[in-house]
């Protein structure tokens, strides 16, 4: 069931993007009289789910859900249609307009999706607002990866600056450690000061290292629901429990209880836990196979310790920090792709499978319009690569066509169309041989 509802929400963001994507093309051609031919969701080799013919344009939906598709008349696109381009030139076909408007015409998606992003933004800080965990205002300190304790970090580390600078907020810690080039942090451990100091791309070990959470707030292992049937039920756990010890040992925040837990699978381990109403008991629970007792954490924002900064937007707040929202997480993609360029970056490429997993497991309309937000900035970064077949490599042509004054050949347009789409059927391909070795090896939980 949680896989249909993210599938759900998954087709839903790209058909509501795809379609606004190529109405942006279409907007475009029809505003310089430039014929549209078809107009599809989705791809349809073969047939068509529905299709129907209205003026010029034969309007569908395609069996094949990957993107979609506007063939504009006398251009040489993903339909590869030769048959057309043998003809004389028609007065309402793209290569017989101007250049600066073909360029227009190519860039009519991308701009679309820029728009849509902020203004989805904009939306969700209107409506829902934001909230906030101040850097200096992290109870417990932050919870870091095995793999990085080599490194100097530990468990409870309060981070003071970061290349000299104070961060303001949690989200803001692991965006600079993880996007900027740090070379020394300072933290707080044990009511000391210790600087560390690095050598190396922290996000670039990151990647390397396949770290996908390197840091996290450190919170404490409370109870919100327990799933019945399960060890924690048939122990007697209840919401609202705070775990204080397993088997003797102090296990008081989560990462320590699930790495302990994971440790004893189908075990019986006793747990000690302080109830809501301030006494506490020791439960005697089975561990199932995985080691899993069966109950669901507490959001950090649940616990009084953690002093969420709530912040509401009136009307024109949320336009100009819905921009800034946009903006840097744009940047913060853009940056991303200097990962891409090495074996361990070319190995988190992700597929369809990777973009459903990000949504939540019920259908939360804001994580909904977010993550529709932050893919409609996605979609308008790659189509603007200069990689023939998108929408980037048309207006690379068409740029050597405005400075050189001539344009490409139509037999060199072919051949790199053609290589375009082997490209990205290669990618294709790798991100999605990379989403089924991670479900083959459960990283997607």
């Amino acid at each position: 069931m949680v896989a249909l509802i993210k599938a759900a929400q998954l087709l839903l963001s790209l058909s509501i993007l795809v379609v606004l994507h190529e109405l942006g093309h279409y907007w475009a051609a029809r505003a310089f009289k430039t014929r549209v031919e078809k107009f599809y969701l989705f791809m349809n080799p073969g047939f068509s789910l529905f299709k129907k013919q209205i003026g010029e344009t034969e309007w569908g939906i395609g069996w094949l859900p990957l993107g979609g598709y506007v063939k504009i008349s006398g251009m040489i696109d993903e339909s590869m249609d030769k048959e057309q381009m043998k003809l004389p030139p028609q007065p309402w076909e793209f290569r017989s307009k101007p250049a600066w408007q073909r360029l227009i015409i190519m860039l009519g998606g991308i701009i679309i999706n820029l728009i849509l992003g902020f203004a989805i933004y904009s939306m969700v800080l209107n409506v829902w607002g934001d909230s906030m965990l101040p850097a200096d205002k992290i109870p417990y300190g932050l919870e870091v990866d095995d793999r990085l304790k080599p490194l100097g970090f530990e468990d409870g580390d309060q981070v003071l600056t970061i290349n000299g600078e104070t961060p303001e907020s949690f989200k803001e810690i692991r965006r600079t450690l993880f996007f900027d080039h740090v070379s020394d942090v300072q933290v707080e451990r044990n009511g000391s000061i210790v600087g560390l100091q690095f050598n190396q791309d922290l996000g670039q070990f990151f990647v390397d290292s396949a770290i996908r959470q390197p840091f996290g707030l450190r919170v404490p292992c409370l109870v919100d629901r327990v799933a019945p049937g399960s060890g924690a039920a048939a122990g007697g756990l209840q919401s609202g429990d705070r775990f204080i010890s397993i088997d003797g040992e102090s296990t008081r925040f989560y990462g320590e209880v699930t790495e302990y837990l994971q440790s004893h699978p189908s075990k019986m381990v006793t747990i000690e836990v302080l109830r809501m109403n301030g006494t506490s008991a020791e439960l005697l629970c089975n561990t199932d196979s995985m080691g899993a007792l069966g109950f669901y954490q507490a959001a950090p924002n649940e616990m009084s310790e953690f002093q969420m900064v709530d912040r509401t937007y009136t009307l024109g707040q949320s336009l100009t920090s819905g921009f800034t929202l946009a903006w840097t997480t744009l940047e913060e993609y853009v940056l991303s792709m200097r990962f891409l360029f090495s074996k361990s970056g070319a190995s988190q490429v992700g597929s369809l499978v990777t973009f459903g997993s990000i949504f939540d497991a019920g259908w939360d309309w804001e994580i909904f319009w977010r993550n529709t937000a932050f893919f409609s900035l996605i979609l308008a970064f790659m189509n603007l690569l200069p990689i023939p077949a998108l929408d980037g490599g048309h207006v690379m042509f068409l740029l050597y066509e405005m400075i050189v004054g001539r344009p490409a050949s139509e037999k060199f347009l072919e051949y790199a169309q053609t290589i375009g789409i082997v490209l990205l059927l290669g990618l294709m391909a790798l991100a999605l041989g990379n989403d089924i070795w991670r479900v083959i090896t459960g990283q997607f939980g």
